[in-house]
């Protein structure tokens, strides 16, 4: 049975239709349809398994697929937008970025371990978010005894017009007061009350709310990060085992503290994660975020067509290919790896792999491994009239988002619908003569369209720029009609 927590999460995917999930993603991705409705089904199964009866719950396995289709189709947005609208804990990998063990390189079972990071990262955050308002409140109060330090005893000011102000960080005792003039000067500590030290405190508080000792400078204790030479080789992509190893190292190492100045508002970041660290119990967050990631998790392979070839190829670079897709094979069909929080079993995670599939077909996979992806969609080119839709139709369009940029200098950005079919024609047209990248041409031509006016615009350009097709025609002719100069720019 799933921890309450992760019922919670699984609780979202409860209102989820697979309708409604096509309809989510219909908000940022254009076509596709028949990958959208596999992808949907597959979601929707994540709910249903655990509801189904626990005699056969285990028996059913998770409905790993296939996307077949050429680059900048939607492949990789599918399967990342999935996962966020899951709440899932997701990962995405590059098939070929893997290794058949005893190569140089990093093993298939890292993906799970990074899958585990993302989990744990996702729910620590969960429970920070839970906790907010209490760490802030004792971030305050230890900022407070940073810049006015209880005294041993409180003075009242002689002069009633003269208000308390701050202490610098290390004075031991008594009270600081400013004058009408703005002279600092302090007050002995024997005979101030406590009541005096309150209200000072609270003056304080006000002010540090208000944003207003954002700049003051403070001394604070902070734990120095850990060795160069650890996170060099950890970033390297050392084996799993050996990454556990430098994690192990890190634990040994002495946590020693050391002292530093910091303005406020440093010192507020610091401070903060150091209560988010006494708050969060991590003991808890591990438990969850692994239960999350055999129960929700999803794997995005990208790239399997890397791994896929003739079995009569041998030695050269392409030898560790099947070698790859047998170590792939346990992990995808059910296995247990080892990971530095624990075992994590992979028989309920959603594998979602793509590739365009150029050279090989997906038959060129070992049939084991053919075998653990039972769902295939093949996504089609996109044409013209998509890439009209692309840049109209998604809440995030490319026109939208130039837009937002060009305003950020204080100038408008339209774009006519004459002026997004031209752009729309271009890309289509660079794509069938070239490389064919998919939606991913249309940054090009809109960057190559808009690089003039976004240099120019800070330095006072114009502030109401149209992009229509006679001003497309008139940047990109040139460019399009010259196949030298479109090979290297578009």
């Amino acid at each position: 049975m799933a921890s309450p927590r992760t019922q919670q999460a699984l609780a979202k995917l409860a209102d989820l239709t697979p309708r409604q999930i096509v309809a989510e993603l219909d908000r940022y991705i254009v076509g596709q349809a028949e990958a959208k409705k596999a992808v949907a089904i597959a979601l929707r199964n994540r709910w249903r398994r655990q509801r189904a009866p626990e005699s056969i719950r285990d028996e059913i396995s998770p409905n790993n697929i296939i996307l077949i289709g050429p680059t900048g189709v939607g492949k990789t947005e599918i399967a990342r937008r999935l996962a966020k609208l899951a709440g899932a804990p997701f990962i995405k990998v590059e098939a070929s970025k893997f290794t058949e063990v005893g190569y140089v390189g990093r093993d298939v079972e890292g993906m799970i371990r990074d899958l585990v990071d993302s989990a744990i990262e996702m729910v620590r955050q969960e429970r920070e978010g839970e906790v907010e308002d209490l760490a802030n409140e004792r971030v305050d109060d230890r900022l407070l005894d940073l810049l006015l330090p209880p005294p041993a005893a409180v003075t009242a000011p002689p002069n009633a017009d003269e208000q308390p102000t701050l202490a610098s960080a290390g004075d031991a005792g008594g009270v600081f007061v400013v004058s009408p003039a703005g002279d600092v000067k302090q007050e002995g500590a024997s005979e101030v009350t406590q009541d005096r030290y309150k209200r000072t405190r609270d003056k304080l508080r006000g002010l540090l709310l208000d944003g207003q000792l954002e700049q003051r400078e403070v001394e604070i204790e902070v734990t120095p990060g850990s060795s160069p030479m650890f996170d060099m080789f950890a970033s390297q992509g050392a084996p799993g085992n050996m990454e556990n190893f430098t994690d192990m190292l890190r634990e040994m190492m002495p946590q020693r503290k050391k002292k530093r100045t910091v303005k406020v508002s440093e010192a507020r970041r610091i401070l903060l994660e150091q209560e988010f660290d006494r708050l969060v119990d991590m003991e808890d967050v591990t438990a969850d975020a692994l239960e999350r990631v055999e129960t929700l998790g999803i794997v995005f392979l990208d790239e399997i067509d890397k791994i896929a070839g003739e079995k009569s190829q041998m030695g050269g670079p392409d030898v560790s290919r099947e070698g790859v897709q047998r170590d792939l094979l346990p992990i995808v069909e059910g296995s247990n790896v080892q990971t530095k929080y624990g075992m994590v079993k992979t028989d309920h995670i959603l594998f979602v792999a793509a590739g365009a599939f150029h050279v090989s077909k997906p038959s060129d996979l070992i049939p084991e491994l053919q075998g653990r992806f039972p769902i295939r969609v093949e996504l089609k080119p996109l044409t013209e009239a998509d890439f009209v839709r692309i840049m109209t139709e998604p809440e995030n369009a490319l026109t939208k988002q130039y837009a937002a940029l060009v305003q950020a200098d204080g100038a408008t950005l339209e774009f006519t619908p004459d002026g997004i079919e031209e752009i729309a024609r271009i890309a289509a047209t660079v794509n069938s003569r070239m490389e064919n990248i998919g939606a991913r041409r249309l940054h090009t031509v809109m960057t190559t369209q808009l690089e003039e006016t976004l240099f120019e615009l800070p330095d006072g350009g114009d502030k109401r720029i149209v992009v229509n097709a006679a001003a497309v025609r008139e940047k990109l002719k040139h460019i399009v009609d010259d196949e030298d100069l479109r090979k290297y720019i578009l």
